[in-house]
């Protein structure tokens, strides 16, 4: 579950919702039978569920040492964001013309 600020909110909040989210903010988690605290062999029983969508091939690819140094400064998982980086620019019309 990501997070977010106040400010990424679409609505506007009055000063009691506001107070009530900051308060909540703060609070530990609270387990019970119906939500218990996951354990480590509990953990290990999830499993990545593959995207239908999402059938990636592997490839070879030759890039120049200046753009694999910046892609790699994204950090990790800097593969994943040069192919989503490279399917926004292949439908690109005008970046593809300026390419070829």
């Amino acid at each position: 579950m990501g997070k977010m600020n106040l400010s990424e909110l679409d609505t506007e909040l009055t000063a009691a919702e506001k107070a009530e989210i900051e308060a909540a903010a703060s609070l530990l988690p609270a387990f019970d039978d119906d939500s218990p605290e996951m354990t480590a062999d509990m953990l290990l029983q999830f499993r990545k569920m593959p995207h239908p969508d999402r059938k990636k091939q592997t490839i070879s690819l030759r890039l120049s040492p200046k753009t694999l140094k910046l892609a790699k400064a994204y950090g990790k998982g800097y593969t994943s964001f040069l192919s989503r980086l490279l399917d926004e620019a292949i439908n690109d019309e005008t970046l593809v013309r300026k390419c070829l």
